[in-house]
């Protein structure tokens, strides 16, 4: 596996790229492939972004949305002719290739160079080139510096500088998360620079709602949320009924396990949303209590140390009374905010 300064060289000359991230793109996700996108078209690549599923309609302003393949039955086979004919292939925000669901298999298979851009951890090893670092704040900060690597700086311009800030601001917090170091804020400047409109970005991300979306956030924070507060665990169990009675759509659920997290002694919070496919889980931990080896030993998940998901193939009930024998296991942890990889 070689550094991004070697690929430099193989983008001289005009390639064949698909640019992919994980299942259900978050603003990280889609805001580094998207500013990836605009970056290699400007150099003269042939550029197509492929998303292994839908995402929030509050992703849908940037820059080449438009033109984003999603992968589905419809689409597979003008996917399988584009990974046929890619010369290379980025991997952005995802570390291993079961995050992309079937169009992993594809992506394995083919003949391209393949390019891993990631901050997550314990990186499966299938690309050829790569940079990779759990203590980056952000994919789309890792994208940004090997842009900066290569001298093409003055090629990011209002559009990419605008994806690139969607996904540093939303992967560390809109700025509150450990992860937001001297260099967050110095990168975060130079895209201000370059002409990100940081006030727009925020408002399309965090103040474009739909009333049922409003309503549904309501109805979890009333009726849907249990706290525990002896274990300092807060969770919210969300049901497709509950789903289908708000009309949830993509994204709706989105930052709804930070409100559990904001709650005053709460160490760790979940989110339980039931689907066809499963319970998927995402969870969030203020300190040293680490729910990424939590995600990765009972829920085929994983993540960051404060930020992490999985998915349960049980009922929602069961994935519950699970998840409430697990902190009644790790209650002194929890009441002391220390790491839990010592006790798995």
């Amino acid at each position: 596996m070689q550094d991004l300064l070697k690929l430099k060289e193989v983008l001289q000359s005009p390639q064949n790229v698909v640019i992919t991230t994980h299942h259900k793109p978050d603003a990280d996700a889609l805001g580094s492939s998207l500013g990836l996108y605009n970056y290699l078209v400007k150099k003269g690549h042939h550029v197509t972004v492929v998303s292994p599923s839908d995402y929030a309609s509050f992703l849908h302003w940037m820059k080449g949305n438009e033109k984003v393949m999603v992968f589905s039955e419809n689409t597979k086979k003008q996917a399988e002719e584009l990974v046929n004919k890619a010369d290379v292939i980025f991997c952005l925000d995802f570390s291993n290739l079961s995050r992309i669901k079937q169009f992993g298999e594809l992506v394995r298979n083919s003949s391209a160079k393949k390019v891993l851009i990631d901050h997550h951890r314990d990186p499966e090893q299938f690309a050829d080139y790569a940079s990779h670092d759990i203590n980056s704040a952000s994919t789309a900060q890792l994208v940004y510096k090997m842009i900066v690597s290569y001298g093409d700086k003055a090629l990011i311009d209002k559009d990419i500088a605008e994806c690139f800030y969607a996904g540093i601001m939303t992967d560390t917090g809109s700025f509150k998360h450990p992860n937001t170091n001297k260099e967050v804020h110095e990168i975060v400047a130079e895209l201000i620079d370059l002409g990100a409109n940081n006030s727009e970005v925020s408002r399309l991300i965090y103040d474009t709602n739909s009333l049922d979306r409003l309503k549904f956030l309501g109805f979890a924070l009333s009726q849907r949320l249990t706290v525990y507060p002896e274990y300092h665990t807060a969770f919210f169990a969300i049901s497709m009924k509950d789903l289908e009675k708000f009309k949830s759509r993509t994204g709706d659920t989105e930052g709804l396990v930070n409100y559990a997290l904001s709650i005053n002694g709460i160490t760790m919070a979940a989110l339980f949303t039931e689907s066809e496919e499963g319970v998927k889980l995402s969870l969030r931990s203020i300190g040293d209590f680490q729910v990424n080896t939590l995600a990765a030993h009972y829920f085929e998940g994983g993540g960051h140390k404060n930020a992490a998901g999985g998915i349960s193939h049980k009922s929602l009930k069961e994935t519950v009374a699970l998840f409430e024998d697990l902190i009644k296991e790790y209650s002194e942890q929890l009441k002391n905010k220390t790491p839990i990889e010592t006790y798995v």
